[in-house]
């Protein structure tokens, strides 16, 4: 049996002896010899021993899945450890379908992954899971989750659910929109954008009571979900006058987000065939993210909203283009898939879109300490009282 032809005595991971020279047919460094032939022939008498099989491994546990049929309006249970669910609208809400309000909903779960749910259809009752941080930790922001799908799924995996830990290094909340669907019979333009107002206004009403700080609460979408971020970040007052009446819990409560992230965005009310909404003067501030010429559609879309910020001068508007990068779904050269929101795509710049967030939300003020005024809330009180040019 050889030894190694650079003279020394190992194996994989294993040094026999001293790092030092092993000449062959040397008397001295013969017990170097036969302690890597004797190691060698060890470990192949080893790997031949016949052994007892494994025991069978354990099942998975507490695996998420959807409540049962009841009288009543389906009651959402939450797809995390911990979520608090609170449907958005009360029961007997003119805004929920009587006919279809108790239908439970129906999960995709990952085949990969134990408990893991990819999506939810079937939404007839609408809610928010919320997932706060500890107090020492707590800065009182939250986003608020609104996943993508094409408006025919909900995909509250990748572009929900794997935030909450992310964000939670920060010191944000986050809350996991459940909104309705088009393929369940809904309008995104109508239903969907309510359903997300109605988000924003809920979690304000229970900043107290959550450790919240009202002046922090935000919306981020991806996809058909950035759609409802975009429209929601300027339709808020609109809605707000159709709901502030005596009979509305929520009467009196703002909708309009404080900051909305929009990342591959599907068409917003600036879209070329849609008629642009006035931008009102205390509109929030917003980051832009998409993939560029890999991604073009989702890319004008990003642009058009951004350039209708940016055209009347509204403050701290962000936007990044990559050069590399695709939508969710979108097959790539390796037979693979694009996947979306929280991944690291092979080390590209894209796959760490979400750093470039953090950086434009500390820079804006929204991780300092509960209660301190933000850079973002200075500015926009700043541009609303600037005169229209």
């Amino acid at each position: 049996m050889a030894l190694p032809r650079d003279g020394r005595c190992r194996l994989p991971g294993l040094w026999l002896g001293a790092a030092r020279p092993c000449t062959i047919g040397r008397r001295k460094h013969l017990p170097y010899r036969l302690g890597w032939i004797a190691l060698t022939l060890f470990s192949a008498a080893a790997q031949q021993t016949p052994r007892a099989p494994l025991p069978a491994l354990p099942a998975a546990q507490s695996l998420p899945k959807p409540g049962p049929a009841g009288d009543g309006p389906y009651a959402p249970q939450a797809i995390l450890p911990g979520g608090v669910v609170v449907p958005l609208f009360p029961a007997g809400s003119p805004f929920l379908n009587p006919a279809r309000v108790r239908e439970p909903e129906q999960y995709s779960m990952s085949t990969a992954v134990p408990g893991r749910v990819n999506s939810i259809v079937n939404i007839h009752n609408p809610s928010i899971e919320v997932h706060r941080v500890e107090r020492g930790l707590n800065t009182g922001a939250a986003v608020i989750l609104a996943a993508g799908g094409g408006h025919n799924t909900l995909n509250v995996g990748s572009e929900a659910a794997d935030f909450v830990a992310y964000f939670y290094n920060y010191g944000v909340n986050t809350i996991i929109l459940r909104n309705r669907l088009r393929r369940d019979g809904y309008n995104p333009q109508t239903d969907e954008v309510y359903d997300t107002l109605q988000a924003v206004r809920l979690v304000r009403a229970y900043a107290r009571e959550w450790n919240l700080d009202p002046a922090k609460i935000g919306v981020m979408g991806f996809s058909a979900g950035a759609e409802l971020a975009a429209a929601a970040a300027v339709l808020y007052d609109d809605f707000d006058k159709k709901n502030g009446g005596a009979g509305d819990p929520l009467a009196g409560i703002s909708s309009r987000p404080d900051f909305a992230g929009i990342v591959y965005p599907g068409p917003s009310p600036f879209a070329r065939n849609r008629t642009a909404p006035s931008i009102p003067r205390n509109v929030p501030p917003a980051f832009v993210v998409c993939g560029a010429s890999g991604d073009r559609g989702h890319a004008v879309w990003a642009m058009e909203y951004f350039s209708a910020m940016l055209g009347i001068g509204v403050p701290n508007i962000e936007m990044h283009l990559y050069g590399v990068g695709r939508h969710p779904g979108d097959a790539l050269p390796d037979g693979s898939r694009q996947s979306g929101g929280l991944t690291d795509r092979n080390n590209i710049p894209y796959g760490t879109w979400q750093n470039r967030f953090i950086d434009w939300f500390r820079e804006l003020g929204f991780l300092q300490k509960p209660g301190m005024e933000t850079k973002a809330a200075r500015d926009v009180a700043e541009f609303a009282r600037t005169p229209v040019k």
